[in-house]
């Protein structure tokens, strides 16, 4: 928990754990003075997502079949295995992508479900990128069976028509669009 958190954990105990993530259960004093049980998915290595552009400015999208909530576009992502985020974003990029290249930056930090999970990434930006003809070479295992460019102006289309809805990718998209001058 944050320094500056009104939350107060008074016990904290490991219901489930992987090498992915870990489950917590938290008897905590909630900021109104009540008590409670609060669940906590924590992961077990930052993640990394990765907004990178070709030449001609078109973003890499990887459709992505989720277990967990089916398919759709995102950007590439995954832990950083204890890599920096621009080594671990090169390799997401590669592995799932087939991309390589690009001049590299840090757009920003972000925090995945924070209310029930202590999921931390960096945004990591890539312009210049060499796109291949096909999907990296883990792609099928992490179920990634396409990879397409498109245009920024495209980006709104496909978030409204439902194609994504990964908040971490909007999220992603969002910081880059900062990065790249392309809002405020």
């Amino acid at each position: 928990m944050s320094a500056t958190s009104q939350w107060q954990q008074v016990s904290s105990r490991e219901v489930y754990g992987n090498p992915w993530i870990s489950v917590t259960e938290d008897e905590v004093v909630r900021p109104d003075g009540g008590t409670g049980i609060y669940g906590v998915v924590e992961v077990r290595s930052p993640a990394v997502f990765v907004v990178a552009v070709d030449d001609e400015d078109r973003v890499v999208l990887v459709k992505v079949d989720r277990y967990t909530t089916g398919a759709g576009w995102e950007v590439p992502a995954g832990g950083s295995d204890g890599e920096d985020p621009i080594t671990a974003g090169r390799r997401e990029l590669l592995e799932e992508a087939g991309v390589t290249g690009g001049r590299w930056r840090i757009a920003g930090e972000v925090d995945s479900l924070n209310g029930v999970c202590r999921a931390p990434g960096t945004v990591v930006v890539a312009e210049g990128v060499v796109v291949g003809d096909g999907v990296g070479h883990d792609a099928a295992a992490e179920g990634i069976s396409q990879v397409r460019t498109v245009e920024w102006s495209e980006i709104g289309d496909l978030v409204r028509r439902g194609e994504i809805r990964d908040g971490e990718t909007l999220a992603a998209l969002a910081l880059a669009a900062i990065t790249f001058g392309r809002w405020g």
